[in-house]
């Protein structure tokens, strides 16, 4: 294999193979593919949302077409919860094999088939499961599950014990001890693993950075009370539309303050209701109120729940920044409430709606101005307290970029993880696992997969490039059309997008000298059509870098008659 690809070797009897195919160098994508003796076994099947550097990509997915001739393998799909990092990709997934059994808490599949209905997804094999289930999935996997605590209900920690050694997983998690829904981490069922012994475990690496140990969502609350008590007009709040309990907390504060709730966004109605119809978010009969039903209240009296909390061009919060949503308006004395993390790559795109929502007369509460939301991952100390239960073989650190990766693993080590069994991997790194040892065995190809509209993995790393340029330096084309025989310029068109006056007009300057050297060029006998573009192109680069100090793309076309 080529491009520093390195082909596994043929996988031995009672070998378990481990390739994590996202998740390991970006924040998002989750999914690790487990193989053993002919069967595999997937968790988590999560997108990563795009940022600035892909233009028009929609969804990125796992590398999931390294399995795409082994999905008659599959036995069974694992998901650890419902955020979209994790659930994301799998109906993407399911399109290419429908009946793949999909196990997962409540919450998780109630999200999942509100997506499978969206994609027109029918017959799903969803299998529910819950903390302390254990099963054979397939003929090679046994399977524990465990409760975890995060930022979304319901998740889950999966053990996983095979003929080649066990591994466990711990999913996201964090270890709030006084957690909103009174469901904490299942530490015991840790302790019970290690003492058992624990070949690998691949632990949540997004906080490892972080000192100590992550705030609790009780913590939170007095400050969403603050911003209440000191808010006379609407209060609009942006928030994952995952996020239930950060949901609850504002509407606990809307009830105590007198304020009827509408939720902007369609995920967030959706998963809302999916919240609500399960017993996961309590809402009091009269508080929610329609969207169309909110000029009927003063402002006052309102408060907004919205997706757009990471900027999101199209999400409902930017167009409230930006002064076009349909149906609410930022005004003078209207506090905006962020009430999430922000998501490494999205900086941007948040402080531009920041600054939108500013210039606009709005309050604008954050996690740099207030304490309005915590993580839902462990910190440093966290994982420490976790590798001294467990005390695990090795370290396979997951969910994070590389730096993150690297701060689990030395965490391991401090709690005495050989240094060459803690395994900082990457997307595609294949891990063997056989009679309790673990080595890296090869790379396989685990790129991005672009989702542009309904296309999936049709769009190339060079169609994004040229979709930067397009957006930053603008694009021109020249259309050339000669007689060969006369020798002449017959017509020249020219065509420019990506500038501030996207009139073709703006450009005529230009066209006496792209006519005057094409006509030099045509009379002193050149009618190779290549050097005569690239004629044009040195012609049209020149002035449009002295007049308009750019360098778009130009692309020059020469039509022989």
């Amino acid at each position: 294999m080529s491009d520093g690809l390195i082909a596994p070797p043929s996988l031995a009897a009672d070998t378990l193979r481990i390739i994590p195919l996202g998740g390991l160098g970006d924040v998002g994508r989750n999914m690790t593919v487990f193989e053993i003796n002919g069967e595999l076994l997937i968790v988590d099947a999560g997108v990563l949302f795009p940022e600035e550097r892909h233009p028009g990509v929609d969804l990125i997915l796992p590398g999931f077409d390294a399995i795409a001739d082994r999905l008659d393998d599959v036995v069974g799909l694992v998901l650890t919860h419902g955020h979209e990092d994790h659930i994301g990709a799998v109906p993407y997934l399911l399109r290419q094999r429908g009946d793949i059994p999909v196990f997962g808490s409540r919450l998780t599949l109630a999200l999942l088939k509100a997506k499978f209905r969206e994609h027109r997804l029918r017959q799903v094999d969803c299998r529910t499961v819950a903390e302390g289930d254990k099963m054979t999935i397939g003929q090679q996997f046994a399977v524990e599950f465990v409760a975890v605590n995060h930022s979304i209900p319901d998740a889950l920690a999966v053990h996983l014990s095979t003929a080649g050694g066990t591994v466990l997983h711990t999913g996201d998690f964090k270890m709030d001890q006084l957690p909103l829904d009174g469901r904490i981490t299942d530490l015991r069922s840790f302790a019970r693993f290690g003492e058992a012994g624990v070949d690998i475990l691949m632990a949540d690496s997004t906080n490892a950075e972080v000192p100590g140990f992550t705030t609790g969502e009780l913590e939170v609350e007095p400050a969403i009370q603050r911003v209440f008590d000191t808010s006379d007009h609407k209060i609009v709040v942006a928030c994952f539309a995952s996020h239930v309990h950060r949901v609850q907390q504002i509407i606990h504060q809307a009830q105590q303050h007198d304020r009827k709730v509408v939720y902007v966004g369609r995920s967030m109605v959706r998963n809302m209701a999916v919240a609500r119809d399960l017993g996961f978010l309590q809402v009091p009969g009269d508080l929610l109120i329609e969207l169309k039903d909110l000029d009927h209240y003063p402002d006052h009296r309102a408060v907004i729940i919205s997706t757009g909390s990471q900027g999101e061009p199209l999400s409902a919060l930017a167009r409230m920044a930006s002064g076009i949503h349909p149906n609410v308006g930022i005004n003078p004395g209207d506090t905006v409430l962020l009430a999430s993390s922000l998501v490494p790559g999205n900086e941007n795109a948040v402080f531009r709606v920041i600054n939108d929502l500013s210039k606009l007369g709005a309050r604008v509460v954050h996690k740099g101005n207030a304490m309005v939301h915590v993580s839902g991952h462990a910190a440093a100390g966290e994982l420490l307290y976790l590798y001294n239960i467990v005390q695990p073989r090795y370290a396979l650190p997951v969910h994070g970029e590389a730096r993150h990766l690297i701060a689990n693993a030395q965490l391991a080590i401090k709690t005495g993880v050989p240094h060459d069994q803690a395994i900082v991997a990457l997307d595609g790194t294949v891990i063997d696992l056989h009679n309790h040892v673990a080595r890296p065995v090869g790379q396989i190809d685990a790129g991005y997969i672009f989702v542009d509209g309904m296309s999936v993995g049709d769009l190339s790393q060079e169609s994004l490039n040229d979709r930067r340029i397009l957006g930053s330096d603008g694009f021109i084309t020249i259309v050339a059309v000669i007689d060969k025989q006369q020798r002449q310029l017959t017509k020249l068109d020219l065509y420019a997008r990506g500038f501030v006056d996207d009139s073709d007009s703006a450009f005529e300057p230009v066209r006496p000298q792209v006519e005057s050297n094409l006509a030099q060029a045509l009379a002193d006998g050149e009618t190779d059509q290549y050097a005569l573009q690239q004629l044009i192109r040195r012609t049209v680069g020149r002035w449009v870098s002295n007049t308009l100090k750019g360098r778009p793309m130009i692309v020059p076309v020469v039509v022989a008659t």
